[in-house]
């Protein structure tokens, strides 16, 4: 079955809104040309700037899908300081991060509350990039399977299977992520494989349509083989989205 790659941008806690706008506005000039029936292209800028970039995109009609980095599970409440998918709905979001590794860690996020996400994501009709990973320590121990797969179990719990079948996985090894290592694209592809089986094992169907991204130090030099691998349908890219040539450069190496 054909899966259609999405190459998203992670901007996480970077730019202003003025530093943003100027950022879309060179990627799409980088992308120009390119074809986004066959790779779709999102961008995740921070809170502050979704309302700037979509101002943007719908104006001068550019054809990425605009995404945030994370959301509450609820649609409203006494939640100070919190962003609601209600909000992000309203602002033509189409993909919500959730489950980054970087919000496990440094918040304390659970399988149980990333599985409430996505599940609030989906209600509001948009599309959760659901992230799992192991971290170094895990893979050096053996463990990285039997890691990610408790990851994408209960990250996944309250989803029907309607929506398996629509949700995107984002691999992230935790160790590869900032730090310029990136997993050898075997090791990649095994891995997207390994959970492709997991979600086959939950909802047989959504086996072959669930797309699986690679995220973790993905760059220019390193797209092109990451991206042909056949369990790897996109990439999750970090520190690369942030200046328009480079991000370009990995959307373009997904065609070939």
């Amino acid at each position: 079955m054909s899966r259609i790659p999405l190459i998203s941008g992670n901007w996480k806690m970077n730019l202003n809104h003025f530093e943003a706008i100027q950022l879309v506005q060179k990627l799409s000039y980088e992308l120009r040309n390119h074809d986004y029936e066959s790779v779709e292209v999102s961008v995740h800028p921070p809170f502050t700037n979704i309302r700037s970039i979509q101002t943007v995109i719908d104006a001068d009609r550019m054809k990425f899908q605009l995404g945030a980095q994370n959301c509450h599970a609820e649609a409203s409440g006494a939640f100070t300081g919190d962003v609601s998918p209600a909000m992000l709905q309203k602002l033509d979001v189409d993909y919500v991060i959730v489950g980054h590794s970087e919000r496990r860690a440094f918040s304390g996020e659970t399988n149980e509350l990333v599985a409430a996400k996505a599940s609030s994501v989906f209600a509001h009709s948009m599309i959760p990039i659901v992230c799992v990973g192991e971290m170094l320590e895990q893979r050096e121990n053996g463990e990285a399977e039997e890691i990610v797969e408790a990851q994408v179990r209960g990250s996944l719990a309250d989803l029907s299977k309607d929506q398996l079948s629509e949700v995107v996985i984002a691999y992230e090894p935790v160790w590869a992520i900032g730090t310029g290592q990136t997993a050898s694209a075997d090791d990649a592809q095994a891995m997207c494989c390994y959970i492709r089986t997991v979600v086959g094992s939950i909802h047989g169907p959504a086996q072959t349509k669930v797309r699986i991204q690679y995220g973790g130090s993905v760059n220019g030099s390193n797209a092109a083989e990451l991206m042909a691998m056949e369990d790897i349908d996109g990439a999750l890219v970090g520190g690369a989205s942030l200046e328009a040539a480079a991000f370009a450069r990995i959307v373009s190496f997904q065609e070939v």
